[in-house]
């Protein structure tokens, strides 16, 4: 992890803060009086201000696959990543850097709010958004099936009676590296760590191994220090037929349809190839295709 010399808070013109250092770059917005507000964004930096150099401490076991060693993270973003990781923690390869980008969120929000009077705010890190809503607030976000052309094809409204206080985003064309194909899997959940824990697992299975249309390369050739090690990763997906494309969507849908029944997460929205499925906690499925010019699919339950 390279990083600047100091950790960064810059106040935008539209109000919001962006927090940054190093790869960590953070938009920030809270919801109240001029007062609390301004208290807030202080939290905010004041917390921040030791996330990364925390997290380099502990770098080298925090890459290390979860299970093979008995050491106690001391940083509290760290030992947030690490209890997630035993949520999930039948996978066969796991690290606490699964959630890391999460769990950074999680940690900022809950600094910034803390004793505050806002009304709402949220911590958003490359697209995992940390959430947190005062009585009868709610959160509406947009979900993008294809991070190349940001264009929104669903909507979801998170209110304040839910427990959903966390999103994230995975899938072979985002930031991350994945094992699969998927072109995003959006995941909500009780936070923002276990969204991007599950978002990503949910994206490794949504795969067709060893498909001739589907280009990877290892890990650690495209970022030496990757937590994944000489694993292959996607690096381009070419032309699949509809009858592949859900078939290895159907394989998220399992391991989705699973973790909604665990309880782990509430709701999940994925895609490839303009073929798309959503399930959430009430019950309801999707599965259909999606043409250009479609209208945004009904929202989804998140109450």
């Amino acid at each position: 992890m390279a990083f600047f010399d100091s950790p960064q808070s810059i106040r935008l013109n539209d109000g919001r803060l962006q927090l940054r250092h190093g790869p960590i770059d953070l938009i920030v917005e809270a919801f109240g009086s001029a007062g609390e507000v301004d208290a807030a964004y202080l939290q905010a930096t004041k917390t921040f201000s030791a996330v990364l150099l925390e997290l380099v401490a502990e770098l080298g076991y925090l890459r290390k696959q979860h299970g093979t060693h008995a050491y106690e993270f001391q940083g509290s973003v760290a030992a947030e990543m690490a209890a997630v990781v035993d949520v999930f923690a039948d996978d066969h390869f796991v690290t606490p850097m699964i959630a890391v980008a999460g769990a950074v969120a999680d940690y900022v929000l809950h600094g910034m709010t803390s004793g505050r009077r806002l009304s709402k705010a949220y911590v958003n890190n490359g697209g995992d958004i940390a959430i947190y809503l005062n009585h009868e607030q709610s959160f509406k976000l947009g979900v993008c099936a294809n991070p190349l052309d940001g264009a929104m094809v669903s909507t979801a409204s998170i209110e304040q009676r839910s427990d959903i206080r966390g999103v994230a985003t995975s899938g072979w064309r985002g930031r991350s590296h994945s094992l699969g194909i998927a072109d995003s899997v959006t995941v909500l959940a009780r936070t923002a760590a276990v969204a991007d824990a599950a978002a990503t697992l949910i994206a490794n299975v949504i795969d067709l191994p060893d498909h001739p249309m589907i280009k990877r390369q290892a890990a650690t050739e495209l970022q030496p220090d990757c937590d994944l090690g000489d694993r292959m990763v996607t690096v381009d997906v070419g032309d699949l037929t509809s009858d592949e494309v859900h078939r290895a969507l159907a394989a998220g849908h399992r391991r989705a349809r699973s973790m909604i029944d665990a309880g782990q997460i509430t709701a999940v929205y994925g895609s490839l190839n303009s073929h798309v499925f959503s399930l959430n906690l009430l019950g309801a499925e999707q599965c259909r295709s999606r043409l250009p010019g479609d209208q945004p699919e009904k929202e989804l339950a998140c109450a």
